[in-house]
């Protein structure tokens, strides 16, 4: 089993970093391989609606998305972690979402998939929080991440929420922490129980 896990915040091991690290040890206590990308040390360049994909089914930009495209469609699992930005994700994370238009284009335009769609796929957003905030302020993310699991052909299974960061940081969250490492471990079960029906 294979899981891809994306770190979408610019700060290195602060709070979604430190989120991210302990879902991929629940994933790991599973015996899960696990690859984890950190987009603030990618080159991806902005989708610039030039159409190519709409004929292709391809973009014609080769950056790093390029190996990304690849490990979208080979994993089981994948995880991604962004902080909240202005009520959505990180201005990197949206980038390489927009540039999963190739994917869309494959699937709805063509109708030849540059994905594997029989492929069971389940995804979790994990995301942070420097403010108090309720679940129903995390929706202007949520959404994003519901259209890119989509394009990606993956259930969207969950979201992980920590709030309060700015107060407290995740590392002196030990429930927080302990939670996380429980995920991992849940997002093995529910990938097992979906290949096995897959079969």
């Amino acid at each position: 089993m294979k899981a891809l896990a994306i770190m979408g915040s610019p700060r290195i091991k602060m709070n979604t970093d430190r989120v991210i690290e302990k879902i991929i040890q629940g994933l790991k206590q599973e015996e899960v391989f696990v690859e984890k990308i950190e987009l603030a040390k990618r080159k991806i360049e902005p989708c610039t609606a030039c159409g190519y994909c709409e004929s292709t089914g391809l973009c014609i930009i080769r950056d790093d998305m390029t190996d990304l495209y690849k490990q979208f469609d080979e994993s089981d699992i994948i995880i991604v972690g962004s902080p909240l930005y202005f009520n959505s994700v990180t201005g990197i994370t949206k980038i390489m979402i927009d540039r999963c238009q190739a994917f869309w284009s494959s699937k709805y335009i063509l109708q030849k998939p540059s994905i594997d769609r029989n492929r069971p796929r389940i995804g979790v957003f994990a995301c942070t929080a420097g403010a108090p905030h309720q679940e129903s302020d995390y929706i202007g993310a949520t959404v994003v991440m519901d259209l890119f699991f989509r394009a990606i052909n993956t259930e969207y299974l969950c979201n992980f929420f920590v709030d309060r960061t700015d107060q407290i940081f995740v590392g002196s969250r030990p429930d927080v922490l302990e939670n996380a490492v429980n995920l991992g471990q849940r997002l093995f079960k529910e990938a097992k129980i979906r290949i096995k029906h897959s079969i």
